[in-house]
């Protein structure tokens, strides 16, 4: 999806990006966890951070995996090291899959190139889903399906999420320019952000130039409720605008 680097230097690679953004994504779902071997929902901060969610072993080889398919997709663009960014989930399961990638590219885990965003959590399905069985996803699906915008009880709806993740994207474009940004997040909020960038990159209403107002402008139940077609696998990278 995206134009070539061009080269203007020795050691030097300018990046092109996508004209209503100012770096390059890509995005990693977190290998696969615990709670994914157990076949649980586990949605809530606070149970999100427990280290008893972490990464599976599988996961962890997952992530290693990803870390080397970036690390590639990198060369292959001719991006530097030093232009990278890592952006993450505070869930264990996404700090320790984070963690794994920033291993395989020699980056500092507590250095600048890596950084929690709260926003970039995931989605909380509410008390009556949590900790139950992953069969109860389709429920949910099939309400975000019918209606994004209303919540399952207690819990956030697609429309929220797109909320929190204008509010991370706006973050991170404010605090990175040229970079290659890689966000480590979870099944759902990953599909909805692919899912209003996709439709972001090719919204063309007047007075739509910056990120929040062209997100806005696609936040329309005939967009969000069509989430499920960017569904990643565990483990799975990709790029995206």
């Amino acid at each position: 999806m995206y134009t070539n680097n061009t080269r203007v230097g020795e050691g030097e690679t300018k990046m092109t990006t996508s004209s209503f953004l100012g770096n390059r994504y890509w995005v990693l779902r977190h290998g696969k966890s615990i709670p994914n071997e157990r076949g649980l929902i586990v949605s809530s901060m606070e149970n999100g951070m427990l280290d008893d969610y972490k990464l599976a072993s599988e996961g962890v080889n997952q992530a290693q995996l990803a870390g080397e398919l970036f690390q590639k997709e990198l060369k292959d663009r001719n991006i530097l090291l030093e232009n990278v960014r890592i952006c993450y989930s505070p869930f264990s399961r996404t700090s320790h899959t984070a963690k794994v990638v920033a291993s395989v590219l020699n980056l500092p885990f507590d250095g600048p190139q890596c950084k929690v965003i709260k926003d970039l959590r995931e989605r909380f399905f509410g008390p009556s889903f949590e900790l139950m069985s992953h069969d109860k996803y389709s429920e949910i699906w099939a309400l975000d399906e019918k209606d994004p915008f209303t919540q399952p009880e207690g819990g956030e709806s697609v429309a929220d999420v797109v909320s929190r993740l204008t509010s991370a994207l706006v973050t991170i474009e404010s605090e990175f320019q040229g970079c290659a940004i890689l966000v480590v997040s979870h099944g759902d909020p990953l599909q909805i952000l692919q899912t209003i960038l996709n439709a972001a990159k090719t919204h063309t209403g007047a007075g739509n130039n910056d990120l929040a107002s062209r997100i806005q402008a696609v936040k329309v139940p005939s967009v969000l409720s069509q989430h499920r077609k960017f569904a990643l696998l565990t483990g799975e990278l990709w790029a995206v605008v």
